[in-house]
Formats: structure tokens, sequence, C-alpha cells
């Protein structure tokens, strides 16, 4: 390991020098403990005993070589402190761990799968000029073999139940939040211990990978959540690891973070290092497309507060591993978590920004839901806030998030925010989707968003798939499938994101009426997006005198998905080359502008899109969640 590297955290592979490695001769154990006074191993094959462990390089690495030590066994670090006082510490480095309540780290062997992704591997890309449907996903609780809430599937049987679910409904990325091993489940993962130990919830490294590849073999990009900011406070793990704070700050006013855990120590080269390092395990040892970073305001911001000023040393560190992680990988995805103004969050580093791909745009989350909240008589009075987006939109590369975080504590799922009572939430819901995926960025959708799910998320519940037993709930989930298909498959949706030219209104002042209409455009296509968020019909005119005739491509009132309306596949202008609609309450459609009449596309009776699978039941109301 190149230790100059290591102490000014400039390296992205100190985990191939620390921690347990299987050689040869052995296993060849390494930890950093600056502060300790001695350091002893302790683990199964020398029956919880101490072997004694030497100092190494400078002085400050501990390390000694066990011969019949061997993958699959467990092991702890014994840190004697400068007072005599010792505690057992899990590996901080350690490449798996034990299932919570127990903290032994786990002796892995990181070379014996072998990844089958090649093709996938050498095509991929940072999506930019494609598209992004994320899934995200909590792996506890997407579905459960039981009701019990410590009950999960594993790697492997979740492959087979996700994949297919992701394919047959349109979602061409996975993010799963952090599977970095963690104590308490209720972190959701937020609170690490194990920042190289995949959680052994669900399975072993290498059951890991396997899924990984898997889902790359049919073109599912995976992304993962990783927390650079804060770690637990267990005292097993990193916190004061050698007697000392090592990795966190020593003063609790910075050190200790809004959720009670602790602040990693950004300005120190053994944690940038540590982090670093932690980044790129994920991305090359388990071919991670991507890097979703938690909380990234907290690390521009002292606390997370602008009146505290900028932390200069965790804006050095972003920018120096975003630069680094994008050289190593340079297809990959890193996106940031920031609700903050900060300038720059997507702008190369060498052009003075922080280096990443995406920003999720908690702007646009929070106005739209607010929006859609509001009671339909006060929507002429918000009406700009569905616009004000547009406003700051090409200020960064945005991705358009609803995120777990939306669906907790208190703050309703996606479909309840709507306004209304419950019959009345769904063609708002489908509405709102289609806005969404119409709007220029990147999707992100949290899993059972997409089924109409009524309870707010629970990590020891799987989502109530039952409710797709209900016609409504049925026929909103295949409304989504369809939107996504369609969002994949039509290039104007999402080719031209960042570019000026890929977006343009084309009535943004119908505030009485509630109604928007813009133009997305990309590859060969224009498509025309029209919306109405007012309880009552509408007549609504649209000029568009380079389009010949419209092809409808989907409309969130069709009655396959609930709604009341049947339409006819095309629309033609009328004499003066202006179109004409009648506008349904609560409604939203996309028309493909053909470049020509196409006689063959007007039918004398209504046509639902070619997406579409089947007719859907017409709606019923649901006493149980009325």
């Amino acid at each position: 390991m190149d230790f100059y590297g290591f102490y000014t955290g400039k390296i992205f592979d100190a985990y191939q020098y620390l921690g347990a490695h299987v050689t040869e001769e052995g296993v060849l154990f390494r930890t950093f403990a600056p502060g300790a006074s001695r350091v002893a191993l302790i683990g199964e094959f020398c029956e919880w005993q101490e072997y004694g462990m030497n100092q190494s390089g400078d002085g400050n690495f501990w390390e000694c070589c066990v011969t019949n030590a061997a993958p699959g066994m467990m092991y702890k670090f014994r840190i004697y402190h400068q007072d005599g006082s010792f505690i057992d510490h899990c590996d901080p480095y350690g490449f798996s761990m034990e299932l919570r309540p127990n903290t032994a780290s786990i002796i892995r062997c990181m070379n014996n799968y072998t990844f089958q992704d090649a093709s996938w591997m050498e095509h991929r890309t940072d999506c930019k000029n494609r598209p992004l449907n994320i899934y995200e996903i909590h792996f506890g609780s997407f579905k459960k073999p039981s009701q019990e809430a410590d009950d999960w599937y594993s790697y492997e049987e979740l492959g087979d139940i996700l994949i297919p679910y992701l394919t047959e409904n349109g979602y061409n990325y996975l993010e799963i939040m952090p599977l970095n091993e963690h104590p308490c489940d209720e972190s959701w993962g937020y609170q690490g211990t194990g920042f190289f130990a995949p959680t052994s919830r669900y399975g072993t490294p290498d059951q890991l990978k396997a899924f990984v590849d898997r889902c790359h073999q049919n073109n599912i990009g995976v992304l993962m959540d990783f927390v650079p900011v804060h770690f637990a406070v267990d005292g097993y793990a990193l916190a004061n690891y050698d007697g000392t704070p090592l990795y966190e700050y020593p003063h609790t006013d910075v050190g200790v973070s809004e959720w009670g855990s602790h602040n990693f120590m950004h300005s120190r080269g053994e944690v940038r290092s540590f982090l670093q390092s932690a980044a790129n395990y994920w991305l090359t040892e388990y071919h991670m497309d991507g890097i979703r970073m938690d909380a990234i305001s907290r690390a521009i911001y002292w606390q997370g507060e602008p009146a505290r000023g900028v932390n200069h040393n965790a804006v050095d560190f972003l920018k120096y591993m975003n630069q680094g992680l994008k050289g190593i990988h340079p297809n990959v995805l890193l996106s940031a978590e920031d609700s903050t103004s900060f300038p720059g969050v997507t702008r190369p580093v060498s052009e003075g920004g922080l280096g990443f791909d995406y920003k999720w745009d908690m702007g646009w989350m929070n106005d739209t839901l607010d929006y859609f909240r509001t009671a339909p008589e006060y929507r002429t009075r918000d009406y700009h806030k569905l616009t004000f987006s547009m406003m700051y939109y090409y200020d960064d590369r945005f991705l358009l998030p609803l995120s777990h975080d939306e669906v907790v504590h208190g703050k309703a799922a996606i479909l309840q925010k709507m306004n209304g009572q419950y019959e009345e939430k769904f063609p708002q819901a489908r509405a709102f989707y289609m806005y969404m995926y119409a709007h220029p960025g990147k999707k992100l959708n949290f899993m059972g968003n997409e089924i109409g799910q009524l309870r707010e998320w629970d990590e020891k519940r799987e989502q109530d798939w039952d409710i797709l037993t209900y016609p409504i709930h049925d026929a909103f989930h295949h409304f989504i499938t369809d939107l996504n298909h369609i969002y994949l498959n039509h290039p104007a949706l999402y080719e031209k994101d960042y570019d000026r030219e890929g977006f343009q209104w084309l009535d943004c002042h119908q505030e009485e009426h509630c109604t928007y209409a813009f133009l997305r455009q990309g590859g060969t296509e224009q498509i025309a997006a029209i919306f109405h968020f007012s309880p009552q019909e509408d007549a609504f005119s649209l000029s568009l005198p380079d389009a010949p005739m419209l092809k409808l491509l989907i409309a969130s009132d069709m009655d396959i998905y609930g709604g009341s309306r049947q339409y006819a596949t095309a629309v033609i202008p009328d004499e003066e080359g202006g179109y004409s609609f009648t506008l349904s309450p609560y409604s939203a459609a996309y028309y493909l502008i053909c470049p020509q009449t196409d006689q063959a596309l007007i039918p004398d009776t209504p046509t639902p899109p070619a997406h579409t699978k089947k007719p859907r039941s017409k709606r019923k109301k649901n006493r149980r969640h009325s």
C-alpha cells in the first residue's frame, strides 16, 4: 500500500492491504490502530484466545499471519487502550460479518466468484442520453417468506423474484438501500458498522455478486446507496476504534449527526482513504453500476446548515473521491442526495464542480407533492409550483426522486398524498406520474408506489401485494407499467434531458384551468404532453403548426386504467391547423407528433395504446381502505 497516499487521503485500494486476506501461507490480518498500546487477534481458529499481532509499517499498523485460519471463520481485533483497558472490535475493513446482534467479522476469499457479465460491463454507460428508470428497494421488505420481521429472502431467492418483476414492469435500474452491515434494522443500513461487509441478512458476498451478475445478464443495472458522512455509534465498530476518535470528530458539536450517529472527520487523510476505498470496493468487487451518496448536504455544510458555512475539507474530499472513482470507472453513475442550492454539484471537478453525474431534485419533489396535496380550489394560486422547476433545471443534472424518505414517518404514501377521498386519489396519481415521466430528468420510484400502496413503508413488513386483488389498484399498476415502457421506448422522453432543445413550454399560462402543455423531443421524435389538474372537465386548444397529426401514446383517464374514457388512436387538426381537446378532470395525455398524416392511423373505433396487455376491470370502491 502507498502509505503516503493513505495518510494524505489519495488512495482507493486500502482494502487490498488492510483486513483479512487469504494467502498460500494462511490468512494475513492487518488493522490500522495508531492510538492502541497493543492489538491482539481473537477468533475461532485460536478458540477466541489472544493471538499476538506485531506492529508493522510505520508502527501504526498491526499484523499477523495465522496458518490454520480459513474462509468462513469468525474473528475480532482486541484493541488495548493506553490505560490498559480493551474493547473487541469487528474489522473496519472486514469483508463479511455475523448477523446482528453478534458482532464478529468473517474471513472471506474475494476471488472465488467469476462474473459472466463482460458484455454488460463493456457497454454500460452513465445514461445521460439514455433512459434511466430506477426502482428503489429495501431488500428485506420487498417480499418476505413469512410474516416474521427478521425472516428474509436470500440474494439468490430475491434474484428469482425481483429480476422478472423489474423487466415486466419497465425498470432498467435497481437502487438498493445500503447493503453494508448494520446492527439496527430500523436504520435501513444508513448507520453502518461494516463498510466493506455486505449484510449477512441476505447471504454471503459471493451470493450478492451472483445477484448483481444475474441482473446484468438481464440488462438491469444495479446502484447501491452509500453513506460517506456518518456511521453507527456502536463501540465494537468504528467509534473510538483505537481508544481515540480515529474516524470521527473529537468534539460532539460537529461530531454527532442529527440522527445521533458519528460524523466522519473528512479532514483526516486516513478517513478519506477509508471511504474512497469503500466506494471503489463496491464498484470493483461487486460490479455495482453506480453509487447514490446519502446526506451530501451534511458534507457540504457543517451539520447540513448553510448558516454554519461550507465544510471545505469535506467538499474537497467529495471532489477528489468523485474524480478518482470516475477515473477508475468512467461509466458508473454517481448521484448525490442534496437538498441545498450549492452550485456545481454535477459540474466536473475540472470545472470547479463536485463531480457527481446526477443530483436528486428535492425542490421538484417537494413542490410537486405539495401541489397535489393542495385542494383543487387553491391550485390556481399554486399553479407555478409546477413551472418553477424549469427555472433552475439546467443549473445541474437532476434526477426526479420519489424515494423511501417520502413514504415514512407520518408523511403518507405517494398515493395517499393526493388530495381528496379514496377514489379521487387515483386519477390524480395517474396524472401526477405522467407529469413526472414527461418532465426532464431521470426517474426514481420507491417500491410499492407502483401498486398504489396506501400504507406507509415499514421495514418489518413486505409490500401490500394483496391490494392488487382490488381492480382499482390492479388498473393503477398496469398504468404505471405501461407508462414505464413508454418512457423506455421513446427517446423524446430521455435523450435530451439536459439539453435545452429537449424541452419547450407549449402553454404554461392556464392558471384558472390548471392546464399545462409542453413539448419533449429527442432522437427523431417529438411528444406533446398535456396535463389538466382541475376537478372540472375543460376545453383546451393547442397550436402546433408543424404537426399534421398526433398519435396517442397514453392517456391517464382511459377506461383500461380505471378512468372513464376511450380515445381514438390519432388526432388531426382543424381547418386552421389547431388542435382541440376535451380534458377530463385530473387527466394527462402524451401525443406523438407525426410528420405527415397517415390515414391508416385513424380508425373508426377507439384503440388502446400498443403497450397495454389487456383491458383492466372497471374500478370498484375498496371498502377496506376507504
